[in-house]
């Protein structure tokens, strides 16, 4: 596969970190207890403030509920499914089960009956955790379809202290057995896919797969991966990406402390005041556009607008090499008085945040690059054992999602499809062989379902979904991304999904912020109604469609949205959205199937026409 026109078809990066094939997830929790035993290792909210478990108290505790899965009955291999949200006891769960030879299955609190039934029984879980009665009730519904589920305990009722007591007269030594059985080739965790269409499927990661993954992503970002730093989670632990990264702090020294809910976030950051983040490119379009609404709520809209410009056009000349005289000029004027806040709410030490789970896009990253926040995109997908690429401090391309981890390897396949290799690729589908062949190449690459391209230098462009590229009913090929992420970045669009498969011309169904409502309408002396009357309000489809009029600049005409239509609703992560928040296009189709349809029963507009939704 050669290389053309001065792109790359394949890329390798070179100094991946070697690993003892022995080695095991939880085999560094006792070298860190011994080395280094009142280092602390997670931070939990308690009250006003987080409180530090030390390495030590959070060890014992995981040896504790390893020996209490061994009295269950748990053996090597047998799969321990945890139904919960991000919290500490989910990590303490994850480290006991890896440490008692078993398998872990994360299952998102969010998951209905009906996938938590084909979780449990897929996965032959013989034991659950549940995070409270509410989710416990949940597979309770589903008990008589899950026949291999022993036991379950739930968290909020003391159900882990029921746990530890189990095996309460079992020796420490007894985990030795089980630490010599598991090694780099035994199965770590089965992940289950949310997918697009059909029911999930289980991704088997081996202690390897997610042992080298974690090693590399904290060789690439060695500047802010080390011992000392602290970092906020308050992503779903149940998607590989937080997982991965739960691994490398714990592996290296960060702590980790646990958000109570996004609802907190903004008070928990100044609480706990982390180094770095990780989030999806949601959170970061938030913070922008809470921001922004704060500033037009106190008058100083027109003084936010332009620091975000000089922002974003500070940083664009600083990747071509020269800044100009006013620019930078501005940029100090606006550091003290914009961007210095914005560093603030998010703790004011922050320096790097990763982002990952969807497409960030140049605006947003040059605009936090601007602030003084480096956002260091990256990719890849649970089969991937999260990340495949990523852009590191000293290396970076704003747009691109950067180069491979270390020792991974990228390529372009004739039809633009991303393919990886490498020690993080996963072991296939369980019990599915057919449709692990159907992504894996006969020479044992993963083909990734996404289209791409690499520079001259490796760093890899994300240019649309395979599956999910539009074509016009004129052939027009169309990557929804390139209008959607333009879209989100209005102040009062929360989604929006371009459609047009077949169809004479491009369209979009659009969702309203709810949050960014309120300071939009007082601004304008206005009091706000009910979603439903919002989406049909004359100032906001004019708003709207300024939205639309500004995304439609990055494309052709042939490939400009001509319509759209203002649902009464947002989109809900379970139902339209997966748990990343990207959106699960076949669902919003049949779900909006007369929306889609009565956007087309005119002829084509001449110029992009609104529309609001029925009620």
């Amino acid at each position: 596969m050669a290389d053309v026109g001065g792109a790359r078809r394949r890329y390798t990066s070179p100094g991946p970190v070697d690993l003892d094939p022995a080695e095991n997830l939880a085999s560094v929790l006792w070298r860190i207890r011994d080395k280094v035993p009142d280092r602390p290792m997670v931070a939990v909210r308690t009250g006003d403030g987080f409180e530090d478990w030390s390495a030590r108290r959070f060890v014992d505790t995981v040896e504790q509920l390893a020996l209490g899965l061994m009295a269950a009955g748990i053996g090597p291999g047998d799969r321990v499914a945890l139904f919960s949200a991000t919290r500490v006891e989910f990590t303490l769960v994850d480290y006991a089960i890896w440490a008692a030879g078993a398998v872990s299955v994360p299952l998102y609190e969010t998951s209905s009956a009906e996938q938590v039934a084909w979780i449990l029984a897929d996965s032959g879980a013989r034991l659950l955790i549940c995070e409270d009665q509410t989710l416990a009730a949940v597979a309770a519904s589903v008990a008589d379809r899950t026949p291999d589920c022993e036991r379950t305990y739930v968290i909020a009722d003391a159900g882990l202290e029921v746990l530890a007591a189990l095996g309460a007269d079992r020796a420490a030594d007894d985990l030795l057995g089980r630490a010599a059985i598991t090694d780099g080739r035994s199965i770590a965790t089965i992940v289950y896919t949310s997918g697009t269409t059909g029911r999930p499927k289980g991704c088997v990661l081996t202690h390897g797969n997610l042992l080298w993954d974690a090693t590399q992503v904290t060789e690439a970002g060695r500047e802010f991966f080390f011992a000392g730093q602290r970092t906020l989670l308050f992503l779903p632990l149940a998607h590989i990406f937080a997982r991965v990264i739960q691994i490398s702090c714990i592996r290296v020294g960060v702590t980790l402390g646990y958000s109570t809910g996004l609802a907190h976030l903004v008070d928990e950051m100044g609480l706990l005041r982390p180094h770095f983040l990780l989030a999806v490119p949601r959170v970061f379009e938030k913070v922008i556009n809470g921001a922004r609404q704060r500033a037009e709520a106190d008058g100083k809209v027109r003084i936010f607008d332009a620091a975000m410009s000089i922002a974003e056009r500070s940083s664009r000349e600083r990747a071509q090499g020269r800044v100009a005289p006013s620019v930078r000029a501005a940029h100090a004027v606006f550091d003290r008085l914009v961007y210095a806040k914005l560093r603030a709410a998010l703790g004011g030490r922050v320096g790097f945040a990763i982002s990952g789970g969807a497409a960030l896009g140049e605006r947003l990253g040059h605009l936090f690059n601007g602030i003084g926040v480096t956002v260091l995109e990256g990719y890849g997908l649970t089969e991937t054992s999260a990340g495949a690429t990523i852009n590191r401090p000293r290396a970076q391309r704003i747009g691109s999602v950067g180069k491979p981890l270390p020792g991974a390897s990228v390529r372009i396949a004739d039809d633009g499809e991303i393919e990886i290799a490498g020690p993080h690729v996963f072991q296939g589908y369980l019990g599915d062989p057919v449709a692990t062949a159907e992504v894996m190449s006969a020479d044992g690459w993963f083909r990734s379902g996404d289209l791409g391209r690499l520079d001259a230098e490796g760093y890899l462009f994300i240019t649309g979904r395979k599956k999910e590229l539009i074509v016009t009913a004129a052939g027009k090929n169309v990557a929804p991304t390139a209008l959607e992420d333009p879209l989100r970045a209005h102040p009062l669009v929360s989604q929006a999904m371009v459609v047009g498969d077949g169809r004479p011309f491009v369209a979009a169904l659009i969702t309203l912020d709810a949050e960014s409502l309120p300071g939009w309408a007082a601004a304008r002396d206005r009091s706000v109604s009910s979603l439903v009357e919002m989406a049909r309000d004359p100032e906001v489809v004019a708003a709207i469609q300024e939205a639309v009029d500004a995304a439609n600049a990055f494309v052709s005409r042939a490939e400009s949205i001509r319509a759209f239509r203002i649902l009464p609703q947002d989109f809900v992560v379970g139902t339209e959205l997966s748990q990343k928040m990207s959106l699960r296009r076949h669902v919003i189709v049949e779900r909006f199937a007369q929306e889609i349809e009565e956007l087309y029963a005119s002829p084509s507009p001449s110029r992009p026409r609104g529309a609001t939704s029925a009620s």
